[in-house]
């Protein structure tokens, strides 16, 4: 029953104790909350696993090995600990609700749904639990939900603390005044909270330079190395660029994302091999020999790289009644770890993709299905627009043959400069660094010309320049792509009132604009590393 703590480490500093009775362990579980609030991970996973030496079935050690797995970011070891703690108690509302998260945030939305129920059903009333609940709905993508936990949360406690958990599911429904006054509220009880003041910049376009020089003032008197200065700097920037001080808004991000960069684990090499892996594993030779594969044309997968339209497209699309997003899903890499059954920390790995020639294509595509069901809305098609996916296009199209894949496509230096100005959750590690991103990107362009060559005309390409400057006709390229009747509703986009869970909530309501085409040549004296990187691979920067 002991927790395995992963990449946790194993043993605290100091002498252990040849037993270990009540007052030991009250010692011990307290010096791993404390070093577990000091960001000390291996202290405080050290001191779970000698309270669980002793004492194998102790739920409240399980818990914190719980809780150092998720702030470490280690979440196999994190729904590893829960699913102890709930082993032991069934009756365990937190445990239930932590199992849920995990499970979410690893894309196995069918079981987060099953466990947050179990969460529910044990009537919570610790705030924490349930605003941990209201989250797990809010990656299950029911931000109406999630909001109805948040207010709980919020009522139980009294503390502008569960205010940020509604200004995000505010913002995601698109109820932005409310956001900002949530948001108010947090800064008010908490005035240095960087991701607030991030959040809060986002909201709107900065009529003046005054939250940006009060953010300047906080990231300059925080410690090195807080983890507020990465969510202030991109914030400082956003509002800069909002301002058209470009000097100043290009300072900002270059200091988020190095603060950024300074945090967050990125393996170059890995994923040059995983790439490489790829283009060796998917081959005309595989692809012949695949058999036959799930037999439905429900799903829609929108690909590319991050801030490229993606969400643009998708908002063109789900305009159409016969048509809504199921959002970022995870679930076809994770389809293939489990068909495989091989597991790893990373999203995915070239050892992972060197076996998929095992893969039953059939059995994969439904695999895909049955664990989509859940979050599939009531239409007859749904958008799957994880925009990774596109590694797997060769996997996607022999195990959905009728599925539709539309690529966006944009300018290098614009795709590039957007991602690299933007602070994102826990995914896209290489944004964060000029070279490092543009390098990424060319192995993504490299790949994409390979997986062209392979499928043909089961990718649509569309360009992001095309349908911002010419909307109608593009989105009836799409729409037609799809095999739908058109419906004028799709260059309507903007109208809709349905929630968008992306980086970009706040914007996509608006009509298409075409403010961000070229817009990196505002920056282009800062840019060389990246610019460097991507003409030497031989890509070319289109002119405006």
């Amino acid at each position: 029953m002991a927790s395995n703590t992963g990449t946790i480490g194993m043993k605290p500093t100091g002498a252990a104790p040849r037993e270990m009775g009540q007052a030991d362990v009250a010692k011990f579980l307290r010096r791993g909350y404390q070093a577990l609030m000091r960001r000390d991970f291996k202290e405080a996973g050290g001191c779970c696993n000698l309270v669980l030496k002793y004492h194998p079935k102790l739920l409240e050690a399980h818990f914190l090995v719980g809780l150092v797995g998720i702030e470490s970011g280690d979440w196999i070891t994190a729904r590893r600990a829960f699913k102890n703690v709930v082993s032991l108690n069934d009756k365990h509302a937190a445990g239930w609700a932590q199992f849920a998260r995990c499970c979410a945030k690893m894309g196995q939305f069918t079981m987060a749904e099953k466990a947050v129920r179990h969460a529910e059903e044990n009537a919570p009333k610790d705030p924490l639990v349930l605003d941990v609940i209201g989250n797990v709905h809010s990656i299950l993508g029911d931000q109406k939900t999630a909001l109805e936990w948040f207010d709980k949360a919020l009522a139980g406690a009294g503390s502008a603390f569960f205010e940020l958990s509604r200004a995000k599911a505010l913002t995601f429904l698109g109820r932005l005044e409310e956001a900002a006054e949530s948001l108010g509220k947090v800064l008010a009880e908490k005035p240095d909270d960087g991701m607030a003041h991030w959040m809060l910049a986002r909201l709107d376009k900065a009529a003046d330079d005054s939250h940006a020089r009060t953010m300047k003032e906080i990231a300059d008197r925080l410690p090195t190395g807080h983890p507020s200065h990465a969510f202030l700097n991109y914030a400082i920037g956003k509002e800069y660029e909002d301002l058209e001080a470009w000097d100043e808004a290009f300072a900002a991000y270059d200091a988020g994302a190095r603060a950024r960069r300074a945090s967050v684990p990125y393996d170059e090499q890995a994923e040059i091999e995983l790439f490489e892996a790829l283009e060796q594993t998917l081959d005309e030779e595989w692809l012949s020999s695949v058999g036959e594969g799930a037999s439905t044309d429900a799903p829609i997968f929108i690909v590319g790289q991050p801030r490229t339209g993606t969400t643009l497209v998708e908002r063109i699309i789900t305009a159409h009644s016969d048509v809504d997003s199921a959002g970022e899903l995870q679930q076809f890499a994770m389809g293939i770890k489990r068909q495989l059954e091989m597991s790893s920390p990373k999203p995915m790995t070239a050892d992972i993709i060197r076996e998929t020639p095992k893969l039953d294509a059939k059995a994969l595509g439904e695999l895909y299905l049955e664990t989509t069901k859940s979050v599939q809305p009531d239409t007859k098609r749904f958008i799957d627009k994880m925009p990774v996916n596109y590694m797997y296009l060769p996997l996607i199209a022999a195990a959905l043959p009728n599925a539709k894949i539309i690529h966006i496509v944009r300018d290098p230096m614009d795709s590039c400069f957007a991602s690299y100005k933007q602070l994102f959750a826990e995914a896209y590690y290489h944004s964060y660094d000029q070279a490092e991103m543009a390098r990424h990107h060319v192995r993504y362009r490299r790949l994409m010309d390979r997986w062209r060559d392979l499928l043909g005309e089961r990718i649509l390409d569309v360009r992001y320049e095309d349908v911002v400057q010419d909307l109608e006709p593009n989105a009836r390229r799409i729409i037609d792509f799809l095999g739908l009747d058109w419906q004028d509703a799709c260059v309507d986009f903007h109208e809709q009132d349905a929630a968008v869970t992306t980086a970009s909530a706040a914007q996509v309501r608006e009509k298409a604009h075409t403010r961000s085409v070229g817009r990196w040549r505002k920056f282009e004296k800062n840019l060389s590393p990246m610019m460097n990187e991507l003409k030497n691979a031989g890509l070319e920067v289109e002119p405006i």
